[in-house]
């Protein structure tokens, strides 16, 4: 280990191959590179863990404002594409999301995640660069909006790889909607940079990129419109996020043992706090109770709640400036000074949502299973309702107000099933959210064909209709999660009876009974504090058991035996085995009652042993 003062680490080229750096994290480092040379990997006045949280946190800015842009686009230029058209456009990159769930999981375990991170998006952004080159083809637009979606492909399932005692529901409730590879992938990250008691601010500050990215793109793309041209946002977003990508390449690594300049303390300190995650085994294929997921009613709470809320999402992501634009005749500049505001207020309710969650259960105020049920039912309540008022407001004031006080009480949600995961089955959490973000990306594939199938003529009335069925469908996931949801670990769950019956060949093929001794008939062991003489051999005393007699000390010697004692009342007690007391030599007695010190039987012949003339030839 280097001294904290030491600017750089170097390793020997041995140490720096994957298959090393993997089977020693701790001893490893990366060389350095040719840039470190001259100018150190951080960020003045930030530690290298909140580098990586921040760095993350602008990745989901730009991943979002790459999404959220593409509205303000559509309403600039006001398409005649047919609606059919316009439906496919709009969710193409969630088929892209949808097909490709399952494989990148398999990829998850062959690459590192901070690597799948970048890659993710910065793909994405040079796919966004060539958007403004097909934009009036919707058929080569379709097939980038797909390739879109499957280089954010999912490919970290490791979310869940925490105690839940120690995370309780802080990082899940900043994850938003978990799609692509960008968001399990920075759990991976998070779970080798986040020591438990910062995961919570950690991946708060990192996940909040997703609302804080809703919440940029709005002004940023329409003062881009106004000032540079209709396409002007796909080449903003493009090129800053080729930039971000070379910075997260050169800031972030794998692991903290990876860093090039981390300091010692800070090594260390993040090491042993993850000391006991290191050990946890990910549940394979095999041993994955996948019966049990589509068996369990609480499960499927989670995977309804999650439809729901995706639907809502998405919905107000792709659609919310056409909305005000058709009801109530906005400008894009109008649009982009309101529209961030819901947004803006769901960042702040996220991130405070965890955090009174937690009080709620630590004070024993509430269970986990109320917390989660008052949350999600409350959070998904107020929105509802507040969308039925939008629905019918007459104003762009009371539909903008209705629409932010909706979607800022919509973050309590965030606490109640999008954390149920680890509430239920921890250790297979990961896969639960796979599974449920796999149906929340159906709600984003279906909710642009039913908006494009009722909104023909763009009429506020027309609208309504959509708003009031995305009401309904919040108020039916109100009930059903109500009443099927559970914070309690879940019997197919129990990672305890997953150990007890861990299989045994030898257990199983001869069953062995374990001895009532308290030795194991080579070592015996004596608690020390009794006077202490170094080396001597004291008979401890069986109180209440009979003892064997002792083999016969001269059995190959030619001498008469001595005449057997007369018998008596009281048996006399025989030595079973010398024994050491364990100890200080030099001290008369030890001053830890409770140490045990081995010591080897004593020999039970008298070849070799004994004096000259004791002994048998």
């Amino acid at each position: 280990m280097t001294n904290s003062t030491s600017p750089l680490r170097k390793t020997t080229e041995s140490q720096t191959t994957p298959a090393a750096r993997r089977a020693s994290p701790r001893s490893t480092a990366l060389p350095l590179r040719k840039i470190d040379q001259y100018i150190r990997p951080e960020l003045p006045c930030l530690t290298k863990r909140v580098t990586v949280a921040f760095l993350a946190c602008m990745g989901f800015i730009i991943m979002f404002g790459m999404r959220t842009s593409m509205s303000f686009v559509k309403v600039k230029m006001n398409n005649t594409w047919t609606p059919e058209t316009l439906s496919a456009v709009d969710s193409a990159i969630f088929w892209g999301y949808f097909v490709t769930q399952i494989p990148g999981g398999l990829i998850a375990a062959a690459y590192p995640a901070n690597k799948l991170f970048g890659a993710a998006i910065g793909s994405s952004c040079l796919l966004n660069l060539c958007i403004p080159a097909i934009y009036e083809q919707p058929d080569f637009l379709i097939v980038i909006k797909v390739m879109q979606g499957l280089v954010e492909v999912r490919a970290v399932w490791r979310r869940q790889q925490f105690p839940n005692q120690v995370l309780g529901e802080k990082v899940i409730s900043t994850t938003c909607r978990f799609r692509g590879v960008t968001y399990p992938a920075c759990h991976g990250i998070m779970r080798h940079w986040a020591p438990p008691l910062e995961r919570s601010r950690l991946a708060t500050l990192a996940f909040s990129g997703c609302y804080a990215g809703v919440m940029f793109a709005m002004p940023i793309s329409g003062a881009l419109i106004e000032t540079f041209g209709n396409l002007s946002p796909f080449y903003f977003y493009g090129v800053v996020g080729i930039f971000w990508y070379l910075s997260w390449l050169w800031l972030v690594f794998e692991k903290p043992a990876y860093h090039t300049c981390i300091e010692t303390k800070e090594l260390l300190f993040i090491q042993s706090s993850l000391e006991e995650a290191q050990t946890y085994v990910a549940p394979t294929l095999r041993n994955t109770p996948w019966k049990s997921f589509f068996t369990s009613l609480p499960c499927y709470a989670i995977f309804v709640a999650n439809f729901c809320r995706s639907w809502n999402f998405y919905l107000l992501v792709l659609f919310q400036a056409s909305y005000f634009n058709d009801a109530f005749d906005t400008g894009l500049t109008e649009n982009a000074l309101l529209g961030p505001l819901p947004h803006f207020f769901m960042t702040v309710v996220v991130q405070t949502g965890g955090i009174l969650a937690d009080k709620l259960r630590k004070n024993g105020i509430l269970t986990t299973t109320q917390v989660r049920k008052l949350f999600n039912c409350g959070g998904f309540g107020m929105e509802a309702t507040f969308f039925l008022v939008m629905a019918y407001s007459d104003t762009v004031t009371q539909g903008m107000t209705a629409l932010t006080i909706g979607v800022a009480f919509s973050g309590f949600a965030i606490s109640g099933f999008n954390v149920n995961h680890l509430d239920i089955a921890p250790r297979y959490a990961s896969i639960l959210m796979g599974i449920s973000n796999g149906i929340g990306t159906i709600a984003g594939c279906i909710c642009p064909y039913v908006v494009h199938k009722i909104v023909l003529h763009r009429t506020k009335e027309e609208w309504r209709i959509v708003f009031i069925i995305s009401a309904m469908i919040h108020y039916s996931g109100i009930i059903f999660y109500g009443i099927f949801a559970s914070g309690e670990l879940q019997p197919w769950a129990d990672s305890k009876l997953e150990e007890e019956k861990q299989w045994n060949q030898m257990n199983e093929a001869v069953p062995v009974k374990k001895s009532s001794s308290k030795n194991n008939g080579l070592l015996h062991r004596q608690p020390s504090g009794a006077i202490t003489n170094y080396g001597a051999m004291e008979t401890p005393m069986q109180q209440g058991k009979p003892t064997l007699p002792a083999p016969p000390a001269r059995l190959y010697s030619q001498e008469t035996p001595a005449r057997p004692p007369e018998p008596s009342d009281v048996q006399p007690v025989q030595p079973v085995v010398p024994v050491v007391p364990s100890g200080n030599p030099f001290r008369t007695s030890s001053s830890n009652p409770f140490r045990q010190e081995a010591v080897q039987p004593a020999p039970q012949d008298t070849y070799m042993h004994g004096s000259v003339e004791d002994r048998a030839y």
